[in-house]
């Protein structure tokens, strides 16, 4: 017996992380909870009691497949961490067991990548500690795809597929004119380069690909790199280069800080990165005297609704859904995780692990699936990532553009 359920959303959000908190609604009502409460803004939200029903919102078919459909977070989100030391914040997360109560709460999910499971990991902690039987459950989610123990997350097939497309694009672009120009394309991913890699996916029959590829897994050499920008000019009129934001010197400084930069540092310690095509762009020129042009996806990565990978929107839902048989289990302290069963054909199933083998544990690109020189990857990684890629569920169109579902802002 379920009872009542609430689930949040936290971090960055995704393409497909509404498809996650929809799979979470249907199965918990189709489980028989009677309510499903909604966090607005996770669990910063919650403790200032900002909790909706869910059935208010969710009122159709047709909401819940908007609902899926809907880029970002549709609960709101938010990068709140919760005190290490539990035994000094007994108030802290006293009041949040409180809140729980008065609510009838007897499952928690949260939806999330790395901080989000730091969150379940206390949360379910404090439960033992305090002989509570409420359950909680993480729900996998970040595009950079840096979640420990699971084969991939959900947000990062669409993401991958928007880099791809959007790199096939600007290639194109560049060969327009007669003239020598260099565009970078600064791609997201923090320490881990994922995303980057997923360029590489803009090579085939009609597209030459990217000239090179710099993930954050090794150090960024400045002037190395500008040897090989020269030696390609001499080469080609039209040079990309695909850089994660995340790429440092051998001295662990990030590139988009050897200029001037405005820093923001969230709430566990991340700083906000970025200019680090705009950095190299001005450099390339300046040295060159040829055109160029720094391309930052930025949110645009994360927001790309229009084109969403039908194998992420579908895992998406599936790994809401199986949070919630878990719950149901009787299971708690647990995220749900991927399992790549075959890659040809492509078959993933769902699993659970324990949480403290996941919350705050980065998974980073193989060295072995990046070039001995560090300036591409090998075919493993794109053949790993392909399979996320595939089919598209378009949008539902109003008057040429997707139609959304939306909680008022004030609410």
């Amino acid at each position: 017996m379920l009872g009542n359920v609430i689930v949040g959303q936290s971090g960055g959000p995704t393409a497909v992380i509404n498809s996650s908190l929809a799979g979470v609604y249907k199965t918990a009502k189709d489980l028989g909870a009677k309510k499903v409460y909604g966090m607005r803004h996770g669990i910063q939200g919650f403790l200032q009691k900002r909790i909706v029903d869910m059935d208010e919102k969710i009122r159709s078919d047709l909401d819940l497949e908007l609902l899926k459909r809907t880029p970002s977070a549709f609960l709101g989100s938010c990068r709140y961490k919760l005190p290490d030391d539990i035994s000094s914040n007994r108030e802290l997360y006293d009041n949040i067991f409180e809140i729980l109560k008065e609510y009838e709460i007897t499952a928690f999910f949260y939806i999330g990548g790395n901080d989000s499971m730091d969150t379940i990991k206390k949360l379910s902690d404090y439960a033992i500690l305090i002989n509570s039987d409420i359950r909680f459950i993480g729900v996998p989610k970040t595009i950079d795809n840096d979640l420990a123990v699971t084969d991939h997350t959900p947000g990062f097939g669409s993401a991958a597929k928007y880099i791809a497309s959007v790199t096939k694009e600007v290639i194109r672009d560049g060969l327009v004119y007669d003239v020598k120009n260099v565009s970078i394309i600064e791609i997201m991913g923090r320490n881990a380069g994922w995303l980057t890699g997923a360029a590489a996916l803009a090579k085939c029959e009609d597209c030459e690909g990217v000239d090179l590829l710099y993930l954050p897994e090794l150090p960024f050499d400045v002037d190395e790199f500008m040897k090989r920008i020269g030696e390609l000019l001499e080469k080609k009129n039209n040079v990309v280069v695909a850089v994660s934001e995340g790429i440092k010197t051998a001295e662990g400084k990030y590139v988009f800080e050897l200029t001037n930069h405005t820093e923001y540092v969230d709430a566990f310690g991340h700083k906000q990165l970025s200019g680090t095509a705009r950095y190299l762009a001005s450099i390339i020129s300046e040295k060159y005297g040829c055109k160029t042009r720094p391309v930052e996806l930025s949110s645009l990565q994360r927001c790309a609704g229009h084109l969403t990978s039908r194998v992420d929107i579908t895992e998406a839902y599936q790994v809401g859904g199986s949070a919630v048989k878990a719950a149901y289990d009787g299971e708690t302290g647990k995220v749900v995780i991927l399992k790549r069963v075959s890659t040809d054909p492509y078959i993933c199933t769902t699993d659970l692990y324990d949480v403290h083998k996941i919350a705050n544990i980065e998974k980073k690109v193989p060295l072995e699936w990046i070039t001995e020189n560090g300036t591409y990857v090998s075919d493993k990684l794109v053949n790993y990532i392909r399979p996320l890629i595939q089919a598209e569920l378009t949008p539902i169109m109003i008057t040429g553009q997707p139609r959304h579902i939306v909680i008022d802002l004030e609410k």
